[in-house]
């Protein structure tokens, strides 16, 4: 017995078989997408990892021209990718310390330097606050000749309680301490820029009395 198929069926066979055809390409179609999205995020991951690796190693190593301020947002940055890394993971650790201790560095050295212009200003308001006396020692110092010493010495010592007022002298200074030179008097002292024609010191303190006589003069070599 034979079977007829007539155009009919057969165009019904043809959009069934087309029909096959598109949910097949669909299929494998949404499957290759799947499959390109997890290659792109592996292939993204893995560029985060070597990304993380190279610049934590250059931190660490010092090798970035970054400042301390760059360096810990970078960290922060790669911290929120939270690659499951052993290798940076390690490197994290690391560099967090690294960077801990520069900021501590950074900070100690900061306070020295303030502590350092703090010296400075004082020495220069000392310095202003001293400056009649020390234009006397200079003047001493300066004088053409004998006589002209001897009058400038005869004011200058008037500024003082007496000639035996002791004068120290700092010829060096570290770790909060001064080491003096030997103690010498008003009077010696002028004696001695009248001499030697030279005044090579600066005021470091001076004591007064209830009168406002000097009572005690503290200099430091320049």
């Amino acid at each position: 017995m034979q079977m007829t198929i007539s155009m009919h069926q057969l165009r019904r066979l043809g959009l069934l078989f087309l029909v096959v055809l598109i949910t097949l390409g669909g299929t494998t179609s949404c499957k290759s997408k799947k499959k390109l999205a997890r290659e792109q995020a592996a292939a993204e991951y893995a560029a985060k990892i070597d990304r993380a690796t190279k610049d934590l190693t250059a931190i660490l190593n010092d090798e970035t021209s970054w400042t301390l301020d760059e360096k810990e947002t970078r960290l922060a940055t790669i911290k929120s990718w939270n690659l499951q890394d052993e290798n940076v993971l390690a490197l994290i650790d690391q560099v967090d310390d690294k960077l801990s201790q520069d900021r501590a560095d950074a900070s100690r050295m900061a306070e020295e330097e303030r502590l350092r212009a703090e010296e400075e200003a004082r020495r220069a308001r000392e310095a202003a606050k001293y400056g009649s006396i020390e234009s006397q020692f200079m003047a001493i110092a300066g004088a053409p000749d004998v006589n002209a010493a001897n009058e400038r010495i005869a004011r200058t010592i008037s500024l003082f309680a007496s000639p035996d007022v002791p004068v120290l002298i700092i010829i060096s200074q570290a770790g909060g301490f001064n080491d003096y030179d030997r103690p010498t008097t008003i009077g010696k002292y002028l004696d001695y820029l009248k001499d030697q024609k030279v005044y090579s010191n600066t005021i470091e303190q001076v004591k007064y009395d209830s009168n406002g006589k000097i009572t005690e003069l503290e200099l430091i070599k320049k």
